[in-house]
């Protein structure tokens, strides 16, 4: 996931891997679905079918050599580390906020 990130940023990816690829990635982040997974079986099978469909379409649009690169850099930069992003979680958390705040005025606004 990291190479495609790095892939993402690379001058080498045409514009269109990368904005299918952000909305990919970002997508297999975001603790939101397109489908709930409360449903059953459908709710689970979007992130079986949607999430590696998407990656497969993303990589086959990056040029391999490219790819090849952000791969050998993600495998660098990574060894022994940890991924923490604390811009994305401070996005997530907020969005989790913004729902709670929307969820408590909807029961309050009822009584």
């Amino acid at each position: 996931m990291y190479a495609l990130y790095l892939a993402m940023r690379d001058r080498g990816t045409p514009w269109y891997a990368k904005v299918l690829g952000t909305v990919v990635v970002g997508y297999a982040l975001s603790p939101l679905d397109l489908i709930p997974d409360f449903i059953p079986v459908l709710g689970l099978l979007d992130d079986l079918i949607l999430v590696p469909a998407g990656i497969a379409l993303v990589l086959k649009m990056i040029p391999a050599e490219v790819m090849t690169r952000c791969r050998e850099r993600a495998k660098v930069e990574l060894s022994g580390k940890k991924l923490i992003s604390r811009k994305a979680m401070s996005v997530v958390i907020f969005i989790w906020l913004i729902i709670l705040v929307l969820i408590a005025w909807a029961i309050v606004s009822r009584f």
